[in-house]
């Protein structure tokens, strides 16, 4: 998912001890040797087959059809050839989306320096998911779609590398998923909100001065997050809002309140983005997405070695997907403080659905235009209640419990943010109805026996990030 930098600049480590690939490796590298052979249980791999068709499901099968049905977006192949580059395309979301743009015809070139993956290794964290190397992904994908995946392993921070994979793929659209995205993660201790901030915001710089140098034309579609706005008492529009002050009237950027290291770091990359698309009139789009959940897409279910991953600890684990594991293993629903934190929400189908939205409608050169990607708004306390409602029927007995919320963030508040615009441009959503709800409890009962009990409870405590380093404590907290 990441691209976090080996090179990190002039005073600046990366943290301990964090191995990644050496500078202008391709497809291979330490992480790439080290991960290549890991294999699907083949309990797992009998229990996904039993969910799906072996080979691609109907809808996908007509995607990678020449002559496809016109009558659903998922079934033509739309994407004539573009060519786009995911950075952080082995991770959640850009796996997922790789393969959508994949199916419907785009050329896809995946960047990653796979340090996701160390994350999990460095943490004792462990997808709950038995998720297969990004080499043995990216292969599979060839022979069940017959769609070839460019893949380039490395570090986006690393300029030169980055650089020639820039220009010898020449994209005409770059999805830029390549940074570490966990506000836990960037708030362990000194060291890894120096390595998230420094990682993101330089990443995101090197990406901006690839296009303006080599490929003007090439549309930035950037993932924000709805973070970047905090819990104002108003309304929150879509990126800018117009104010009248002393009797004038201008529509300026909207006022930014971020709860994290990682949440100011995606400030930052909206301020740089703007400046880039004022200054050197780059095309861009800021997707600031809510809490994406779900596992399955019809490309990621067509086969056992495509299957995404699904995070459930204190690190890298949203609020939905850790109730939903906790009602399963009998674990009690841990609601952070009073459970009113208000936030926005959307399906795995629908994000890759908004990044083929705005990549089939780029921005205007010179304009950065800003989407809030979510489709529903739900508290905290909101979702703990459905999922506990929902289980019940299925034997779960969840008992919903409070905890002391290790986050400094209000517990109560106001929360109404507008998400027009995607939906102007064609977004069909998917809500997060009861058979969504569903559907994830009995991928979490199906998977149960890898759940790690110790990696559910919060530990990071966002008054206390130390500047010693936190790893050793980082994922398990003690009772």
């Amino acid at each position: 998912m990441s691209s976090a930098g080996a090179k990190t600049g002039p005073g600046v480590k990366a943290p301990a001890p964090l191995k990644l690939p050496l500078a202008g490796a391709r497809g291979t590298g330490f992480l790439g040797a080290r991960l290549g052979n890991l294999a699907v249980p083949k309990k797992a791999e009998a229990v996904c087959r039993a969910s799906h068709d072996r080979g691609l499901s109907a809808t996908v099968q007509s995607a990678l059809t020449t002559e496809a049905p016109s009558n659903t977006v998922s079934a033509t192949r739309d994407g004539k050839g573009t060519k786009v580059m995911i950075i952080g395309g082995d991770g959640y979301c850009g796996w997922a989306t790789a393969l959508h743009l994949s199916a419907r015809g785009y050329s896809v070139c995946i960047l990653d320096n796979l340090c996701r993956r160390e994350f999990d290794m460095q943490l004792g964290l462990e997808t709950l998911t038995p998720i297969a190397s990004v080499h043995d992904r990216v292969k599979r994908w060839g022979e069940v779609s017959a769609q070839n995946i460019h893949l380039e392993i490395g570090d986006l921070c690393d300029w030169d590398f980055f650089s020639d994979a820039f220009r010898n793929f020449a994209p005409d659209a770059v999805v830029h998923f390549g940074e570490q995205r966990s506000a836990p993660y960037s708030m362990i201790d000194r060291q890894r909100a120096v390595f998230t901030q420094h990682n993101n915001v330089i990443g995101t710089i090197n990406v901006l001065f690839a296009i303006k140098e080599f490929k003007p034309d090439c549309h930035l579609v950037k993932l924000g997050t709805m973070g970047e706005y905090g819990t104002p008492n108003i309304d929150i529009e879509e990126g800018y809002l117009t104010v009248t002050h002393n009797g004038r009237t201008d529509t300026l950027p909207y006022p930014k309140q971020a709860g994290s290291f990682y949440h100011l770091s995606k400030v930052h990359d909206s301020h740089n983005i703007l400046f880039a698309a004022r200054a050197w009139k780059i095309a861009a789009t800021d997707l600031n997405q809510g809490i994406v959940y779900g596992v399955r897409t019809e490309e990621t279910m067509a086969d056992p070695l495509l299957i995404n991953r699904y995070d459930y600890d204190g690190i890298f684990g949203t609020a939905l997907n850790r109730f939903v594991v906790q009602a399963a293993v009998g674990h009690p629903i841990t609601v952070y403080g009073k459970g009113g934190q208000t936030r926005g929400f959307l399906d795995i189908r629908d994000t890759v659905r908004c990044i083929q939205i705005a990549i089939d409608n780029p921005a205007a050169k010179g304009e950065m235009r800003v989407f809030n990607q979510f489709t529903e708004q739900f508290s905290v306390r909101d979702i703990a209640d459905l999922v506990k409602r929902l289980g019940a029927p299925m034997g779960l007995n969840a008992e919903i419990i409070q905890i002391p919320n290790p986050r400094v963030e209000a517990e109560e508040h106001y929360y109404n943010a507008k998400h027009a615009k995607l939906e102007e441009l064609g977004l069909q959503p998917h809500l997060l109805g009861d058979s969504m709800i569903d559907s994830l409890l009995e991928f979490a009962i199906r998977y149960k026996d890898r759940v790690r009990m110790e990696l559910i409870k919060p530990a990071v405590d966002w008054r206390k990030t130390p500047v010693t380093s936190g790893t050793a404590k980082a994922a398990v907290k003690a009772d």
